[in-house]
């Protein structure tokens, strides 16, 4: 397929696609602004910045994930131009980046959508010296439209699936001429490189996982030890949990439940279970669930309207097994205050969610069979010893609590999570070094 045939494709099916994105945008909630003139790239103000590096971060993961690449960025000097296609990946960068965007050293946009026009028009008005996306958003039209312009682009922190590979192979040469054309890719993993390179990018380099760069919150890392301390039980987090999984844990919360009642256990008396649903607007749905379950639970925005610290969160979960979290930007909070995590997204055929955060507090991570999009991440982690697989909601449920009951293999999965992540750190130190490069080239003066 040509680049001209598929820009024909998405011309003719434009209009089932817009419809597509609406309905979309009305069950995540937020506001998409799916029609709005900057989707076409069409703009009502000048320019804030002035060519600016600009990153390119499609949805929450990948927002999430490109932080410490943007933080390093501002700390640079750097002016940013954040885009993002979601809501909830706007949202996120807002809320991460608010005193940059006040002193006018950041600025939020959205991507035009992939047709020649509206991205010829967003190159045009931006003007950025270098375009950076992050993990896998390749859009031929974009790129093309980046190498017009002259503005090199990286695709960074990359990965690519091995059915993701062969829908690129079947496209044929229009996703080989935009793989083609990056300035450098850098890949989360040498399997990772090889699929990239079947797919048409030249020479792509191993670099790691952006993710492995965070830097959490000390104040939430504190905070929520402070909550477990002044709790008095231990702390199984149920973490991102997403579409079709809240269901099946609170069934093996219950099983749970009735297991340490013949053995004479009240497990309210010695556990809480938090569980954590990965997009908001399955906060109230989850609730439903856990009522609908008679399982005493309290969500955890009621007590932030009554106030903070550990001794308030404490009296807030007396009486109830499961803590309800439904706030944004809190995992390390959450992690901190647990003694084991379990990672939602795995446990449903939807590849898995990120869970180096829980290994970087050194909170032991149990996952399940479904982690195509982390995959080579679990299996270092297995074998480093900070992490474990479970078949299914229950038998992780399982897991967790055996391992409640062995402080001792428990301390050390912990201590193993916190050098594994510690041992691939530095994949946003290779970006900035490549970037340094880019700039120092553009300012040397011409030979001819």
């Amino acid at each position: 397929m040509t680049r001209f045939i598929y820009t024909l494709l998405i011309s003719l099916l434009s209009p089932g696609l817009m419809v597509w994105m609406a309905l979309r945008a009305r069950r995540a909630g937020g506001d998409w602004q799916v029609f709005a003139g900057e989707r076409r790239g069409r703009y009502r103000q000048a320019p804030v910045l002035q060519h600016p590096v600009w990153v390119h971060a499609v949805s929450l993961g990948e927002t999430r994930a490109a932080l410490p690449f943007i933080r390093a960025l501002l700390d640079a000097g750097e002016q940013v131009l954040l885009t993002h296609m979601t809501a909830t990946g706007r949202a996120e960068g807002a809320r991460n980046f608010q005193e940059a965007i006040e002193r006018g050293q950041l600025v939020q946009e959205w991507l035009p959508y992939d047709f020649p026009g509206p991205t010829k028009r967003f190159m045009r008005h931006f003007q950025p010296r270098v375009g950076v996306l992050i993990e896998r958003e390749v859009w031929p039209n974009l790129l093309a439209a980046a190498k017009s312009h002259g503005v090199p682009m990286l695709l960074v922190s990359a990965r690519l699936s091995d059915h993701a590979l062969r829908q690129s192979l079947r496209l044929g040469s229009v996703m080989r001429e935009a793989y083609a054309s990056f300035y450098a890719v850098y890949a989360q993993t040498l399997q990772d490189a090889q699929r990239l390179e079947q797919a048409g990018a030249v020479a792509a380099r191993v670099s790691g996982n952006f993710k492995f760069d965070i830097s959490l919150p000390q104040c939430q890392i504190e905070a929520g030890r402070e909550f477990s301390a002044h709790l008095g039980r231990k702390i199984v987090v149920i973490a991102s949990t997403r579409e079709g999984e809240d269901e099946p844990f609170i069934e093996a919360i219950r099983h749970a439940v009735r297991r340490a009642s013949t053995l004479g256990r009240e497990l309210q008396d010695e556990l809480l279970f938090c569980l954590i649903p990965r997009h908001p607007q399955r906060f109230d749905e989850a609730a439903a669930l856990l009522e609908r379950a008679e399982l005493p639970f309290v969500r955890r925005s009621d007590w932030r309207r009554v106030g903070e610290g550990g001794a308030v969160a404490a009296r807030a979960c007396e009486g109830k097994l499961v803590l309800l979290g439904d706030t944004l930007g809190e995992m390390a909070y959450y992690y901190s205050s647990s003694q084991v995590a379990i990672i939602g997204g795995s446990f449903a055929p939807l590849g898995g969610q990120n869970f180096i955060e829980a290994c970087a507090v050194g909170v032991p991570v149990i996952v399940g069979p479904h982690t195509r999009n982390f995959e080579q991440a679990v299996v270092d982690a297995m074998d480093e010893g900070a992490a474990l697989r479970a078949a299914d909601p229950d038998a992780a449920l399982k897991q967790a609590l055996q391992l409640l009951d062995e402080p001792q293999r428990l301390g050390r999965m912990g201590e193993a999570g916190v050098h594994w992540v510690q041992k691939h750190k530095g994949a946003v130190s290779r970006v900035m070094a490549t970037l340094g490069k880019l700039k120092r080239r553009e300012k040397a003066p011409s030979t001819h």
